[in-house]
């Protein structure tokens, strides 16, 4: 046992020379083993003495003194070493520590810095004790320019926990944990500190679950299964037959043919549209269009093209295969649920203002774009997804730098698991480029998931900062063990029993790997706070409109601002969203309007121009002198030229993509 002497105030021990301060009792404990990753430190225990209570559990951080420094380690197991307890007296107890870092004195007499690797390692007989707050507060200090606080430590509530956002960004990102342990919660906290801290970055949240549109009702446009433009001719040839062919495999002939006369489709409509509609006329030079250039195309072409295929006399045995290929063009095409893709009305080179749009550029204070899924047919929310991340990348790297996205994936692995036989392949290869090459250009990944076990490793390990929350199997456990850095391991082992909205964070943009809370958000400003908020209104006894119910399920006659509960003010399915453009009409007619209008050069301001004002705020005068509306965000009319705005021109800016 140790002697009564050894148990004693700061003010009698000699340490009291190298910097400790305070009157409180601190117990002390002694090396009795050391290696290079874990010490073993001696302490005695008594029940009767409060001070000691609890005083070495499991979680906390010690400092051992060594000279002038003080090595730190973190508490991962504490063990008895009599089989019995001793109520009434003292009680050995071996506490083993996973070394972290040491904390460097300075020659100047200052505070002292942080540094994750070790001068000199304890010898047997170093005196130990639980950290002081001021050593917490330089082992986590972190400061910059993009330094921001999402929260506090958990060991300690005084001590602020603090994200680098430039090194979160350039480095991607990985927030991971079960279901319901705030995850959404806290992917919306990290988000609005980003906006904040750089408000040149764009964000573009791939939103699985509707729930996110709430959580940034200031700061974001939400495009739905309705109102989202995507025309096909923007789908690359395996995208565009991941649709067409329901995501089935076997139709290596099909696609072929697509191959070959999607090209000859394009060229006829560009050849017709530098004729000026007055026929086409031949080209000279080679056709260097090919079945992935993003120019548009028009589908009666390529249904006749592959109508003249069918008419060949010789062509016998291709005849099922165009017939099969055609009628499973005319299915696609009529299904209302790929409006968003085949819908008549989006003629004409509508590119620009799909960029506009989703990547907000310009942000007009919206920097954030939610595209919410879960109203897509399943068969295309992959081909979208790809094409949305293939966007992003080739968007930044076409500006060179000037646009910048970060592109968050929530329920990532659906679209990057880890078998890679699973899921569709153009998918993982946009996000795996975004993930490899992205910070040279700047575009990001956020990557959130509750199963870290399932996604693609490659990709996850290009995650460079990882928050980490409560994961109960076992698997995902490991593959968070194996990402983490050296000196916090054994932080890993809390995962299954940390609280919600906590989290072990470690990685670039965290100074030191620490186990901090996430700050408290209003209720308000929750993912999915509309859904809660008609459950309440449903249990004080709001009545259900089951016929409102019904149509939207089938998807027919829904609008923006569609009630849902109730006749009248009882809530609606999307209160206080923004709608990308304009509301009361059929997303078809919305666009059919704000076409017509644009590609009229129109100087009047019509009921969907006055939609148009309400979205932008902007106006201009007309060639009559009156007030003229017009959005920046959509697509100009099609003229000669270059189209100059604030960020450049956003018409070279598609033509340099196009050549790519």
């Amino acid at each position: 046992m140790m002697n009564p002497e050894d148990h004693q105030t700061i003010e009698q021990h000699p340490l009291s020379r190298t910097g400790l301060s305070d009157a409180r009792k601190r117990t002390c404990a002694y090396v009795v083993q050391c290696d290079g990753e874990h010490a073993i430190i001696a302490a005695d225990v008594c029940d009767e003495d409060a001070e000691a209570q609890n005083y070495w559990a499991v979680g906390q951080l010690v400092t051992i003194q060594v000279g002038e420094n003080r090595v730190v380690g973190l508490t991962c197991s504490v063990d008895v070493m009599e089989a019995n307890w001793n109520r009434s007296g003292s009680n050995r107890v071996n506490v083993t520590l996973e070394l972290v870092g040491e904390i460097v004195s300075q020659a100047d007499g200052s505070t002292g810095q942080f540094s994750s690797g070790i001068s000199s390692y304890p010898k047997m007989g170093c005196i130990a004790h639980r950290i002081r707050s001021e050593d917490l507060g330089i082992i986590y200090k972190n400061e910059g320019a993009s330094v921001v606080k999402v929260g506090h430590l958990t060991q300690d509530r005084t001590i602020d926990a603090k994200i680098d956002v430039d090194r979160l960004l350039s480095r991607h990102f990985a927030v991971v944990g079960t279901t319901g342990v705030g995850k959404s919660t806290s992917v919306t906290l990290v988000l609005r500190k980003i906006i904040k801290s750089r408000p040149d970055i764009r964000v573009l949240m791939l939103d699985p679950h509707n729930e996110f549109a709430t959580a940034f009702p200031e700061d974001s446009v939400v495009i739905d299964a309705e109102s989202l433009v995507l025309p096909f001719w923007l789908f690359k040839l395996d995208e565009l037959s991941e649709v067409i062919f329901r995501g089935q495999s076997g139709f290596d002939a099909e696609t072929e043919i697509l191959g070959d006369l999607i090209p000859l489709a394009k060229e006829r409509y560009r050849l017709e549209m530098e004729a000026g509609g007055n026929g086409l006329k031949k080209r000279k030079g080679r056709n260097n269009l090919t079945a992935d250039t993003p120019v548009p195309y028009r589908l009666a072409d390529l249904v006749k093209l592959i109508d003249d295929r069918l008419g060949l006399l010789d062509n016998r045995a291709e005849k099922p295969i165009l017939k099969s290929l055609l009628y499973r063009l005319e299915s696609v095409t009529t299904d209302s649920r790929f409006r968003f893709m085949f819908d008549s009305a989006l003629g004409g080179d509508v590119m620009e203002m799909v960029m506009s749009n989703i990547f907000r550029v310009p942000q007009y204070d919206k920097p954030i774009c939610v595209l919410e899924m879960s109203g897509l047919p399943s068969e295309v929310v992959n081909s979208v997804v790809s094409v949305l991340c293939r966007m992003a990348f080739e968007l930044a790297m076409s500006s060179d730098g000037g646009i910048q996205t970060l592109v968050v994936c929530e329920e990532a692995h659906r679209y990057i698991p880890a078998n890679r036989e699973a899921g569709f392949w153009p998918t993982r290869q946009a996000i795996a480029r975004i993930a490899k090459e992205g910070r040279k250009y700047g575009v990001y990944l956020g990557i959130v998931s509750q199963r870290p076990g399932e996604l693609d490793p490659t990709i996850l390990s290009q995650c460079n900062t990882l928050f980490a929350m409560r994961l109960g199997n076992q698997k995902d456990q490991e593959i968070i063990r194996g990402a983490v850095a050296n000196g916090a391991k054994s932080t890993i082992g809390f995962l299954s029993s940390i609280a919600n909205r906590e989290c072990i964070a470690f990685g670039e943009a965290i100074h030191t790997p620490m186990r901090l809370t996430f700050e408290t958000m209003a209720a308000k400003d929750l993912p999915g706070s509309r859904i809660y908020e008609q459950q309440e209104a449903v249990r004080n006894g709001l009545e259900i409109s089951l016929s409102t119910v019904m149509r939207r399920m089938r998807q027919e006659d829904r609008r923006a601002g569609q009630e849902v509960y109730g006749e009248g003010g009882g809530g609606s399915s999307r209160p206080d969203t923004p709608m990308p453009f304009g509301n009361g009409a059929e997303p078809g007619d919305e666009i059919n309007a704000i076409m017509n209008a644009v590609y009229s050069g129109s100087s009047g301001t019509t009921g969907v121009a006055k939609d148009i004002q309400r979205t932008t705020g902007e106006t201009a005068q007309g060639q009559s002198g009156q007030p003229m509306v017009y959005a920046p965000s959509m697509l100009s009319p099609p003229q000669p030229g270059p189209a100059p705005t604030k960020q450049g021109s956003t018409r070279n800016l598609i033509n340099s993509f196009r050549r790519r």
